[in-house]
């Protein structure tokens, strides 16, 4: 599994199917025990352990940060946490940014201060076009996306509300130039996927397709497509995936690159669909 990006992100579920429905009917914000509520002076604590991540969980000031291992973190951050955004800086105190920054499946990188077995976010880093991504999906406008009016709009009628799940995990498997053709690698990767998936109750998979900048707009789009529609029918007929367990798969061309496109490397990182694994927090145990 690699670190999801597009966050979409990615979190999200489509409507139409009625397991999805039973699962959106029960949603409650992440909820953490602790024995001791208060929290120690910043200065009297030690610099903790870098945290990277997906936002899978989230309460008025703790998130929870799933690893690409599988491994889930509680954070806590308060007033004196910086969200640090690419192209600038979003100031934590106002309760706007707050609720707009942090949410599910956002990729973040958090420094921490450490405090017995608390940890508290000295500073939370996220890129700025996740956080806009997250941003026009949840509130339903696809200003920004004039290249992909049609894509966007696609995927809003297909999908809930991005916080209303948890992201348990993300695989991307990647396609050659122009191609929609699964390698070994990316069908061994697909079925590995879908065991993880079987193992948690109520979980659902989102197939996302993307594109490089190769090609132009209408191309992409169709071979995102492709591509996602691919994925799909791989792991309903060879993973045993089960038909209403699969969101419905949608593409988004070459929105939201995981790497520069001006490059081989990033090319071949950009092509690629990803495949999350979600369930409603309010069957998650939240």
């Amino acid at each position: 599994m690699t670190n999801p990006i597009a966050p979409l992100l990615l979190a999200m579920l489509a409507a139409g199917s009625a397991s999805a429905s039973t699962a959106a009917q029960s949603q409650e914000p992440l909820s953490v025990s602790v024995t001791d509520t208060s929290e120690p002076e910043t200065s009297e604590m030690t610099r903790g352990p870098d945290i990277e991540g997906i936002i899978s969980g989230r309460g008025e000031d703790k998130i929870r940060v799933t690893a690409t291992d599988g491994t889930s973190t509680i954070v806590a951050f308060n007033e004196t946490t910086q969200i640090k955004a690419k192209g600038g800086f979003l100031g934590l105190g106002r309760s706007k940014l707050t609720a707009d920054s942090l949410m599910n499946g956002l990729p973040v990188t958090i420094k921490t201060l450490q405090s017995g077995g608390s940890l508290l976010a000295s500073q939370i880093e996220l890129k700025n076009n996740d956080l806009k991504t997250a941003n026009m999906i949840r509130n339903g406008t696809a200003e920004g996306f004039a290249a992909q009016t049609a894509a966007t709009g696609a995927l809003r009628s297909r999908v809930a509300d991005i916080g209303e799940y948890n992201v348990k995990g993300t695989t991307n498997v990647n396609f050659d130039t122009g191609k929609a053709i699964l390698s070994a690698q990316a069908q061994n990767d697909l079925c590995a996927t879908a065991t993880t998936a079987e193992g948690m109750k109520n979980a659902l998979l989102l197939v996302v397709g993307y594109t490089d900048s190769t090609g132009n707009s209408e191309y992409n789009q169709r071979l995102s497509e492709k591509r996602a529609a691919r994925v799909v029918n791989y792991l309903q007929q060879n993973c045993g995936w089960k038909p209403y367990r699969m969101l419905t798969p949608t593409g988004m061309s070459e929105s939201q690159p995981l790497a520069d496109n001006d490059t081989v490397e990033g090319r071949a990182q950009n092509r690629r669909v990803e495949v999350s694994i979600l369930v409603s927090k309010g069957l998650d145990g939240l």
